[in-house]
């Protein structure tokens, strides 16, 4: 079975790991990580033979994400007086800190609810993009929904 041209697998999957990107690790570095998962997909396009592509492209998303978080903890921190920043025109819809909820859970949490609810992955798929059994996949959802539920209820 032959694949497509890689421009039709990305027009095919851009919108989802676009959507997975932006939901774990904002808006202002989806666009790099958005970049940096389909050059990756790219140098990996002839070699790949997954089951389920979309699952493919979210893992690699997933593991950009992750470089991303591991990258931010190693910068800098600035010191001393820092210039007074204008509020962005668009602030976009309201969600009522459920995104800052989501990002404070624990990274094997977060990615498990993220991949499950943003990338609508299936539990078998959760574990083949962070590593772990499906069990432990269905697990880190199932724990990070409910941290997600007691603090909205409290």
């Amino acid at each position: 079975m032959s694949q497509p041209p890689f421009q039709r697998f990305l027009d095919e999957h851009r919108e989802a790991v676009w959507r997975f990107l932006v939901a774990s690790v904002g808006r202002e570095a989806a666009d790099d990580c958005f970049q940096e998962t389909f050059m990756a997909a790219l140098r990996a396009y002839g070699r790949m033979r997954p089951d389920n592509p979309r699952a493919w492209m979210l893992t690699i998303a997933h593991r950009k994400a992750l470089d991303h978080h591991r990258a931010r903890r190693r910068r800098a921190v600035p010191v001393g007086e820092l210039p007074e920043v204008p509020a962005p025109a668009d602030p976009g819809p309201r969600d009522d800190g459920i995104w800052a909820r989501v990002y404070g859970l624990p990274p094997k949490q977060r990615a498990a609810v993220l991949l499950r609810f943003v990338g609508d992955l299936s539990h078998r798929e959760i574990a083949r993009a962070l590593g772990c059994s499906e069990d432990a996949a269905r697990r880190s959802t199932f724990e990070g929904l409910r941290k997600l539920r007691l603090e909205m209820n409290a």
